[in-house]
């Protein structure tokens, strides 16, 4: 044992619990074109096994931002690594790119093995739900960095598409549609506002919350980041997708002007999906104007798939046979700007 290191604050047999600890979890996200096994310096793909004959490779890499402060709070840690993958993985989405490969970076104060292991066991699960293998990954125990208790977690990952089928927005035309597909909540983005509403009005994340059926402010603002991955490919594999858009920071003003052409704009029709309570809830509890809102969250919308009017019909089909809440939200119109007409 490395004494002079752990007198330091580093704890080399933590790391090396750690590793034990994960291994069951990398394994369950394997996939065709996985190579090698957790421990090497380097992740590993083959993608020779994809058959792609031009791949584009796609990459993306987020955190989780200040929702951290909540698992934090609550002491809840086994969600977390969902919200890491799905940042990144629904980027990547959004340029027609099927994720293959996964990698995960978690720095922290002292390394606590079993917050580690859940920590990771969060990024299994979204890696599973988007069929992309974890393949590595970092954990830096820095003390003196962090305070106790506290941690940061980002990830990255890279997907490849056939150079033909790429979606850049090109295609984008006047005439099509936005089809908005349901989020599951907060999601990753916004979470300054929203934990400074909560201490603006001095509540705790363990009260239950009569707007939420009694179920705890944390645990609801907790809930993970929607991973799109499985049902949108089925969508770009049956449909001409023009578009997508994953809403993030900035909301609907921000991202899905990002798929439009020189000369284009937008029309989105509130009350064409359903905004979930917690928006309604903050908007209130925040005193934020309504129309300010879509410039901040998601508002109960966390991806649009923009395509010709003649196929909405069936890629609400088929994102319904995957279980998912999508109606046709708006248009592209020949009018450059966002307008989004409030109920």
């Amino acid at each position: 044992m490395a004494k002079s290191y752990e007198n330091a604050g580093v704890n080399l047999e933590a790391g090396y619990e750690v590793v034990r600890r994960i291994k069951q979890h990398v394994a369950s996200t394997k996939r065709i074109g996985t190579m090698g096994n957790i421990g090497a310096f380097g992740g590993m793909f083959d993608l020779s096994q994809l058959g792609v004959r031009e791949p584009v490779l796609v990459s993306g890499t987020d955190g989780v931002g200040t929702k951290l402060k909540i698992a934090f709070a609550m002491d809840k840690h086994d969600t977390i690594g969902i919200d890491a993958v799905a940042m990144c993985v629904n980027d990547v989405l959004a340029q027609g790119a099927e994720p293959l490969i996964f990698l995960d970076y978690v720095a922290l104060g002292h390394n606590i093995p079993a917050k580690v292991e859940a920590i990771v066991a969060g990024v299994a699960e979204g890696c599973r739900q988007a069929g992309c293998a974890l393949v590595g990954g970092e954990t830096a125990e820095m003390p003196g960095m962090y305070a106790d208790g506290e941690y940061d977690i980002a990830g990255y990952t890279t997907g490849v598409v056939e150079k033909s089928k790429l979606i850049d927005g090109t295609k984008v035309k006047v005439g099509d549609v936005l089809v908005g597909i349901a989020s599951t909540g907060v999601h990753s983005n916004g979470f300054s506002l929203v934990r400074k509403i909560v201490a603006d009005r001095k509540l705790s994340y363990f009260d239950s919350v009569e707007e939420f059926s009694g179920r705890k402010l944390g645990d609801v603002l907790l809930t993970p980041t929607k991973i799109y991955v499985k049902q949108v490919l089925d969508v770009i594999r049956n449909c001409d997708v023009h578009g997508i858009c994953h809403i993030t920071g900035g909301g609907f003003d921000e991202n899905i002007p990002r798929v439009l052409q020189k000369g284009q704009g937008l029309e989105i029709y509130e009350g064409t999906w359903e905004i979930l309570k917690v928006f309604e809830v903050l908007e209130k509890w925040g005193g934020i104007p309504h129309r300010e809102m879509f410039n901040i969250f998601n508002m109960g919308i966390g991806m649009v798939v923009v395509l010709d009017a003649a196929e909405a019909d069936k890629a609400i089909s088929i994102l319904e046979g995957h279980g998912e809440k999508a109606s046709v939200i708006g248009k592209v119109t020949d009018k450059e700007g966002i307008n989004i007409i409030l109920k």
